[in-house]
């Protein structure tokens, strides 16, 4: 993901985040400068700058010409991220509460909404989790591992060597590269893969029968992973 990408996940458009990257790469800029720098029309360009001004992310620059600066990159991004937990707030406050969880099947489908979903078991978990995953994707949730290990979480990791993680309980085995066992607090399991990138599929469910399925199964590669160990 790339620099201009990065920059519309914080609200800028396409436009908008190609002349916010131009004033950081050359400075303070009029309209017209910018449009030439960019390709963009002046027309548009001068949308842009405004939109710009309006979300943040530039200063005007008063004078017998009218210039644009850049608001350094983290303060932009912090105030993004401070008035989304503002509005977050607001809309907590205000949302009915949701009457019931659905406990069906759920299918999570692209690899990002994946490990999200992951991430958020993982720091809502209140007691336990157990995983069977791969090294690579052990990694790619360590920081929500370790925070929970710092909560006192019980935390049971089967995955291949070489893999340590201090507090844990960690088992080694040959694992399939890209599979994905995740049960938290023994209320609810995430089974899947993370093989395809976007077309990677995991399926959510609190179902009891099916938490307790896979409990059962991880408790079975457990015992046969100490038998290996023992021989």
């Amino acid at each position: 993901m790339d620099t201009l990408e990065l920059l519309t996940y914080f609200g800028l458009t396409k436009q908008e985040a190609t002349i916010y990257h131009t004033l950081f790469c050359e400075g303070t800029l009029t309209g017209y400068e910018a449009a030439k720098l960019t390709g963009i029309s002046r027309s548009n360009t001068y949308t842009a700058l405004a939109g710009l001004v309006e979300k943040g992310a530039a200063y005007l620059m008063e004078g017998a010409v009218m210039r644009y600066t850049p608001v350094p990159l983290e303060e932009f991004c912090d105030n993004k991220i401070h008035q989304l937990q503002e509005y977050k707030k607001t809309l907590v406050e205000n949302t009915p509460v949701l009457c019931k969880e659905d406990d069906g099947y759920i299918t999570i489908k692209g690899e990002k909404h994946i490990l999200r979903k992951m991430k958020n078991m993982l720091t809502d978990a209140t007691a336990r989790v157990y995983l069977s995953i791969s090294k690579e994707i052990a990694e790619s949730v360590l920081d929500e591992l370790k925070a929970g290990l710092q909560r006192g979480i019980k935390t049971v990791v089967i995955t291949d060597a070489p893999f340590e993680l201090e507090g844990a309980i960690v088992y080694h085995a040959e694992k399939v590269q890209n599979q994905i066992r995740l049960i938290a607090d023994s209320t609810c399991v995430l089974t899947g893969d993370l093989s395809g990138g976007n077309n990677s599929t995991c399926l959510y469910s609190k179902k009891k029968n099916l938490v307790d399925l896979f409990k059962e199964s991880l408790k079975n590669e457990i015992k046969l992973i100490e038998l290996m160990e023992g021989k």
